[in-house]
């Protein structure tokens, strides 16, 4: 394989965190006051930056709505939703046949830093890492920003990285950046939207994700 750095987005990616995002957004906007929003739509969202999917779920909202939202929804995700979280099957060993065969990995991912900071602290994963990117540093996906300042700082061009993840935003984000990506279909978005990206390859899971690595580094 050509890449050096190989990218991952984490929610629906390496995490299996819809529920809780979906179940925490919708407590927020009964807090708040708003109209509701279907599950399918809250679903949809996920993978953008916490801004940028208020905006979309309530285009009509004031600035005092999304802070209101922002400071409700990070309540619920972060201390106060029991809706559990786990690492997809193959996260870690996923992680670990890349690093053994010495590519460098990164995040790019639409959580704020200090979410990050929390999943990375709980599972255990952090040390896999050399580099990140929140929505809370940079532009949110699909711009190209966070491909552009991690492959910036890694010192690698578009051809040597690939992102990994399991939305539109995601594949679109590297399609922006000039980097070749693969789609996971165990997230938020189905394989028709991913397909529509153009991504180099679409896995079902991170076991079928490992098993087209070890296929490519043959």
């Amino acid at each position: 394989m050509q890449y050096e750095l190989i990218v991952f987005d984490w929610d629906g990616t390496l995490m299996d965190s819809a529920g809780r995002i979906v179940s925490s957004l919708r407590a927020a906007i009964t807090d708040t006051g708003l109209p509701p929003r279907t599950d399918k739509a809250l679903a949809n969202i996920i993978g953008l930056g916490l801004q940028e999917s208020l905006q979309s779920l309530f285009p009509d909202g004031t600035q005092n709505d999304y802070d209101a939202l922002v400071e409700r929804y990070r309540h619920y995700f972060l201390d106060a939703d029991p809706t559990p979280t786990r690492l997809f099957d193959g996260a870690r060993e996923t992680l670990e046949l890349l690093r053994d065969h010495g590519y460098w990995l990164a995040i790019a991912t639409g959580k704020a830093r200090r979410g990050l900071n929390a999943v990375l602290h709980d599972t255990g994963l952090g040390t896999f890492f050399q580099a990140s990117r929140c929505a809370d540093e940079t532009f949110s996906k699909p711009q190209p920003h966070m491909l552009l300042e991690l492959m910036d700082e890694m010192g690698v061009t578009a051809e040597q990285t690939l992102m990994i993840g399991d939305t539109e935003y995601d594949l679109s984000m590297a399609k922006n950046a000039g980097v070749t990506s693969v789609g996971i279909g165990h997230g938020v978005h189905d394989a028709q939207r991913l397909l529509a990206c153009q991504p180099q390859a679409l896995v079902e899971d991170l076991p079928a994700l490992q098993a087209w690595f070890r296929q490519q580094m043959k």
